[in-house]
């Protein structure tokens, strides 16, 4: 079995570019470092690091090597933190990265109860509708809602809610115009569009049926709540994720068309770093956010872990 020591003074060699400052880094002099490096040399038989007084290069085989030990390096981290998660209470700075609608309808009523819980905790939301790289910018959590699957990245993902979209339109509206009882019914009427380019809704019954709706399109706007107002005002009929519409329909501003169809829905995802998601602060925020995402039924939810 090989020296944990010895895998840590060499990861952080090659991760520092020398022995030198792998040693600063450490608080180790760098003679130790070089020591442990012969001995792990030794004990596996292979040269990793081709060094002379002047030079310093990882051989081929180290590189390979240094990726599995740096691997190793994680899991024992994570073994540690496991016993730790346990016997500490969760604190320090735990930063998310979520996009607006997340933030408003969801994380805002969530994060504060979560802070209260904890007290050594620092929450951080960062509220962006940008593409953000969570590893390069620092983030410990992102949660994201997406039509397409994401690409693949070297991250922890759990699918945590799917969220069906529904076709709503105000009260007045329908009784103007007439409610469809069946998909082609729908088309030609008046489509509150979330681009340009939409043309049409494509809906499945709980069958497994699928049909197309062609709506005209009289309003265009990129974000939920607006279509919802446009909506709510009778200008025509909405595309939109069920969880937005359950409150006015509830309140009798708005109403289902075609209520045994759903269209394409929104699924949201938690995604973690690999490594960060282990500390128990991050751990513990993430379990919470899973637990209140999928406490309410919103369709098809899958609660398995994927490092893609």
């Amino acid at each position: 079995m090989l020296n944990l020591n010895d895998l840590l003074a060499f990861v952080q060699v090659v991760d520092h570019g020398g022995f030198a400052a792998a040693g600063r880094a450490l608080g180790i002099p760098k003679s130790t470092l070089s020591k442990r490096l012969s001995e792990l040399e030794k004990a596996i038989g292979v040269r990793l690091i081709q060094r002379t007084s002047r030079s310093f290069a990882v051989t081929e085989i180290g590189r390979d090597f240094h990726r599995h030990a740096a691997a190793m390096l994680i899991e024992a981290e994570a073994a540690e933190h496991v016993i730790k998660g346990r016997l500490t209470e969760p604190s320090g700075t735990v930063r998310i990265t979520a996009s607006m609608p997340v933030a408003q309808f969801r994380l805002a009523p969530l994060l504060p109860r979560l802070a209260a819980s904890y007290p050594k905790l620092r929450i951080v939301l960062d509220v962006s509708d940008r593409f953000v790289d969570i590893v390069q910018e620092g983030f410990d959590i992102a949660i994201r809602n997406h039509f397409a699957p994401l690409p693949d990245a070297d991250l922890v993902q759990r699918r945590i809610a799917y969220d069906p979209a529904w076709l709503v339109a105000a009260p007045h509206y329908v009784r103007d115009r007439g409610m469809p009882s069946r998909p082609e019914q729908a088309n030609g009427l008046d489509g509150l569009m979330a681009s340009s380019s939409e043309r049409v809704w494509t809906l499945q019954d709980g069958q497994g049926a699928v049909a197309e709706v062609t709506p005209a399109p009289r309003y265009v706007a990129n974000e939920t709540v607006a279509l919802l107002e446009a909506a709510k005002a009778g200008l025509g009929i909405a595309c939109l994720a069920g969880s937005f519409c359950a409150g006015p329909i509830q309140a009798g501003a708005l109403v289902r068309v075609l209520p045994d169809w759903t269209a394409r829905g929104v699924t949201t995802t938690l995604l973690m770093p690999h490594r960060r998601g282990q500390l128990p602060s991050v751990r513990t925020v993430a379990d919470h956010l899973i637990a209140e995402f999928t406490q309410k039924p919103q369709g098809e939810a899958d609660g398995a872990w994927s490092v893609n």
